[in-house]
């Protein structure tokens, strides 16, 4: 018998005694019982990222037992499959064995040489005035790209226009003899980016509205993005020369969204322009000047470059391609940068119109040849004099990124409701999508009413407010400002559901306001203790629809993410909106019925209690499930 508990509690199989190879920090040795008699163990070090077959090989133990205890862990993994360390800790300690997170004394630090050098940065008594970085948002169809290219072509010295051949993401231009940095980025989805990763690159935003259609959802949208990032902002009031300009009606309506312009007592500039004819361009840039003045934009161009990573591709030719803004010191052709999770020795640089360059100063847009990979949107980067520290540090980075990806957390009401009750998050920040305006307003109120009812030192703040669908970009902004998403009686698209699962963001729908205020409160009191959730299934589209001769409709689908089962609830979405909830009443496959279809599958359906289906129709496919009270 006690031969057999011997065995047992040691793993049976494992190879003879020996010591973990970790080195010996995190905790107490282990008392572990063999046939041999009990013997110690020091704790082993395991790093953020392994596989099984690793894993196994630190714990002395074979690959099958360690499989099994993933197993019972809910996990079907084979023996090349990664785990992070939280999941390792778990197996190690059902093996009686006590872990810590090893590092490398030199990756750790390099990781303070990293931080450190962007401080300072920050904090340079050296610096000297720099020229400002200016990204320019708004509508789509308001002008940003023919302004861009109106101010690039106005700017650019006799002769060269012509040679312009070579779009970077980023551009400088010259007036009075300062220079100015344009972000040519697709608006405020880089924006975004840049910011969900801690970057910082924009000094003023231009927010382009279009004098003859007014303030837009999209106008709003960027407004909340420019807010939460607490960049100055000015007014460009594009289209002036259109005999329908009325930029008064803009200024009024930004005014409502509390953009209030200088001239009626705020603090935003308005400058009116006109892209096309290339009408107070020079006012434009002016105003840009002043406010950078005002802001007092500094850096110091004698130390090594620090900077941000705006765009990045890989070219079929050239390899990996990004361009970064150096934000502080000189960057210097053969610098060893690193940047996110990749790093590299810069082989070649190019300007915005494709010049070759040995040395890029502070708020210059570089293009740059030699990373091993594609950095990120809003990566910081720094320049390392020793390659291997550059090297060891990008390694260290891209294998927490892996740990962190198998790991992820959300933000989600419910965790909010836990820090807000342990004193740890003073604010609730959400973004609030609505299926009309009517309702929107009434629920913003409510909610900011909550301000005045949950206890002092907890806030709730709305980053933004609009009606419609659920989008991607909605989640996008919620990632980068830490808000969860919610929705009363609007869905998300299948776009917007994938990047909310890849981000961990919250999305909490309702369609009674009492139930969506009574949870918020709850959240904001630290009472919040939910007890179902849904669980989306999949989704698909309507192609088709058929009339049966009992009157019946059903629907021709094609199945776009997930499975569509026989026995999920079913949401019909049009344009976002709910506008039915229910059961299915008939799934078949051709003619035959079938319980369930899978992704990339087309099928007939038809809905237990309404025969409202049209071509372009969304289905979202959903269970329930308990969720423990917290």
């Amino acid at each position: 018998m006690t031969n057999t508990f011997q065995s047992r509690s040691s793993g049976g199989r494992r190879p003879g005694g020996g010591k973990g190879k970790g080195k010996g920090k995190g905790g107490a040795r282990t008392v572990a019982l063999r046939r041999g008699g009990p013997i110690e163990r020091e704790p082993v070090g395991l790093p953020s990222v392994l596989t099984v077959g690793d894993l196994a090989q630190k714990l002395q133990a074979t690959p099958v037992e360690v499989i099994g205890e993933l197993i019972r862990l809910g996990m079907m993994v084979n023996i090349n499959a990664q785990i992070d360390f939280d999941t390792a800790q778990r197996v190690a300690s059902a093996l009686n064995w006590e872990t810590f997170e090893e590092e490398s004394a030199e990756v750790v630090a390099a990781e303070k040489d990293f931080e450190d050098r962007l401080l300072e940065a920050e904090m340079d008594p050296e610096s000297v005035t720099r020229p400002p970085v200016v990204t320019i948002m708004g509508h789509v169809d308001h002008g940003k790209t023919k302004l861009l290219d109106s101010i690039r072509s106005a700017n650019v010295a006799e002769g060269e226009a012509g040679g312009i051949t070579q779009h970077i993401g980023a551009y400088q231009v010259e007036t009075h003899g300062r220079k100015v940095t344009f972000l040519d980025t697709p608006g405020h989805e880089a924006f975004t980016a840049m910011r969900a990763r801690g970057a910082q690159a924009t000094d003023v935003a231009v927010l382009v509205v279009a004098a003859d259609d007014g303030v837009m959802p999209t106008t709003r949208e960027a407004v909340a993005h420019i807010r939460s990032a607490k960049v100055p902002l000015v007014v460009a009031v594009n289209k002036i020369d259109l005999p329908s300009a009325n930029p008064e009606r803009v200024k009024q309506q930004l005014s409502e969204i509390e953009v209030m312009p200088e001239e009626w007592g705020g603090d935003v500039p308005f400058v009116e322009v006109s892209a096309r004819e290339k009408l107070g361009l020079d006012d434009l840039l002016d105003v840009i000047l002043l406010v950078a003045d005002v802001h007092e934009l500094k850096a110091n161009p004698r130390k090594v470059a620090t900077g941000v990573v705006i765009e990045a591709k890989v070219d079929p030719k050239r390899g990996a391609v990004a361009t970064v803004l150096v934000q502080g010191g000189t960057l210097n052709l053969k610098d060893v940068v690193v940047a996110g999770t990749t790093w590299g020795r810069i082989k070649a640089m190019f300007d915005d119109r494709g010049r070759k360059l040995r040395r890029a100063e502070p708020s210059t847009p570089v293009e740059i040849l030699g990373l091993i990979d594609v950095p990120e949107a809003g990566d910081p980067f720094v320049v390392f004099e020793d390659e291997k520290e550059a090297r060891d540090l990008a390694e260290a980075r891209s294998q927490q990124k892996r740990a962190e990806k198998l790991g992820k957390g959300a933000i989600r009401l419910v965790d909010m409701s836990n820090q807000i009750q342990a004193g740890t998050a003073a604010e609730l920040k959400v973004i609030l999508k609505a299926d009309v305006s009517g309702s929107l307003g009434a629920i913003s109120n409510a909610l900011l009413k909550l301000n005045e009812e949950v206890p002092d030192g907890v806030r709730l703040s709305i980053t933004l407010a609009g009606a419609g669908g659920i989008l991607e970009s909605d989640v996008n902004l919620a990632s980068a400002t830490g808000s969860v998403i919610i929705g009363f009686n609007v869905r998300p698209d299948v776009a917007a559901k994938r990047a909310a699962e890849a981000q961990g963001v919250d999305i909490k729908f309702y369609n009674i306001i009492y139930n969506l205020i009574d949870e918020v409160k709850a959240a904001m009191t630290g009472l919040l203790a939910p007890i179902f959730q849904d669980v989306t299934d999949g989704y698909a589209e309507v192609r088709e629809t058929f009339k049966l001769p009992g009157g019946d409709v059903v629907a021709g689908c094609y199945v776009q993410d997930g499975k569509i089962a026989r026995s999920s609830k079913v949401r019909l979405l049009r344009s976002g909106t709910v506008m039915w909830e229910g059961s299915v009443k008939s799934l078949k496959r051709f003619k035959d019925d079938v319980r369930e279809v899978a992704m990339g599958y087309e099928c007939g359906l038809g809905l237990d209690g309404t025969n409202d289906l049209q071509v372009g129709d969304a289905l979202e496919f959903y269970h329930r499930e308990e969720v423990a009270r917290t």
